[in-house]
């Protein structure tokens, strides 16, 4: 399907410092066929005025408390309407504003498509690539060392995707992906830059509960005993990197 619709859900609470840059960001796409959905958490530091301040481009704006983000997230899942979905969390960009229609004028008719992230810091300096590359061919088994595909540069057939599973508190996107994963016939890596992700999330402040979570989605994914194989190896990546580059990056 040519020009197929694109669902794209920003989930936002007490960011304005941020929120604007991603809503210019969809705002400023030539690519038109979108749906564009925006979940506030009921904020009250002047978040909300700013997205209405771009309501002539959002479809539909929500603002009520939730139970964290992927309950929120959940709530864009359930009203998106696009053949196609993406997360653009507040702060996070598209890479330029000619990302969209780069990717969905191609006609591959791909069940994901998935391409490489920029680093940004709350100036919005680019200060890198992420440490983990994308996969040249992505299927469920490609995580198995990591999460080397960003959740903002990642575009998934509606069809494929289930609710986020809220028993995950930060690491329920690599779960959500890797489900529709193992249901996709077609993956399309991109080969380009397609999203600048804002660094300093809650996974990262949360460190520890966020690897726990992890290692669970992918022993439940790859077994236990070829999960403790992985981690091993993603161990030694890890010191490896540390000793040539120093501070680690996502």
């Amino acid at each position: 399907m040519l020009n197929p619709k694109v669902s794209i859900i920003t989930i936002v609470f007490n960011n304005v410092r941020d929120i604007r840059y991603t809503l210019n960001s969809v705002k400023s796409q030539t690519y038109k066929n979108i749906e564009y959905l925006v979940i506030d958490g009921n904020s009250t530091d002047g978040t909300l005025a700013v997205i209405h301040e771009f309501q002539e481009y959002i479809t539909t704006i929500i603002s009520e408390k939730d139970h964290g983000i992927y309950d929120a997230m959940n709530k864009g899942l359930r009203l998106a309407t696009g053949e196609y979905v993406m997360f653009l969390n507040s702060g996070d960009e598209f890479y330029a504003p000619n990302t969209l229609e780069n990717i969905f004028t191609r006609g591959d008719q791909a069940d994901i498509y998935y391409g490489e992230t920029k680093l940004i810091n709350e100036n919005r300096d680019i200060i890198g690539n992420r440490r983990h590359r994308a996969p040249k061919n992505f299927n469920w088994r490609s995580f198995r060392y990591g999460m080397n595909i960003c959740h903002q540069a990642i575009y998934i057939k509606r069809s494929l995707t289930t609710p986020y599973d809220l028993q995950y508190q930060l690491s329920a996107d690599i779960d959500w992906i890797l489900s529709a994963a193992k249901k996709a016939n077609k993956t399309v890596n991109l080969h380009e830059f397609v999203a600048k992700y804002l660094v300093g999330g809650m996974t990262q402040k949360r460190h520890k509960q966020g690897l726990k979570e992890r290692y669970e989605i992918f022993k439940k994914y790859y077994g236990f005993f070829p999960n403790l194989f992985n981690h091993l190896i993603i161990a030694i990546r890890l010191i490896i990197y540390r000793i040539k580059h120093g501070k680690t990056r996502e």
